[in-house]
């Protein structure tokens, strides 16, 4: 089964209005404010998203954990195309849609490359 859902035409996803400053929520940034106090993020790797809640007009939540897929064989891709397919179907009932960041694993590649980074520099 290469999709969730049936493949549809796609349309295009409504873009999130920007802060000025920055586009994280406050607890994101206070996790690590030197670095994420001055950055803007347009995308994001599916390997840092813990999860994805998606909140309908009815009330209900769905929390879609990114961090146990149910089918290991899907790409990040194929999940990708899930997700866009689940908004696109609901689109009429969503709300808003969250983004959940797996903020140590971002901070523990970055370090990681950083350190790598400097290292090699020498």
């Amino acid at each position: 089964m290469k999709y969730l859902l049936p493949k549809r035409k796609l349309k295009r996803l409504k873009r999130v209005p920007k802060n000025k400053k920055n586009n994280l929520p406050k607890d994101v940034i206070d996790s690590w404010p030197e670095v994420f106090n001055n950055i803007e993020i347009n995308t994001v790797p599916m390997k840092y998203l813990r999860s994805v809640l998606i909140y309908f007009k009815d009330g209900n939540v769905w929390d879609i954990d990114m961090t146990k897929p149910k089918n290991k064989n899907l790409t990040s891709e194929e999940i990708e195309d899930s997700i866009e397919q689940i908004l696109y179907e609901y689109d009429d009932h969503i709300v808003n849609v969250d983004f959940e960041l797996n903020v140590a694993k971002v901070k523990h590649d970055i370090t990681k490359r950083t350190k790598y980074f400097l290292k090699k520099r020498k």
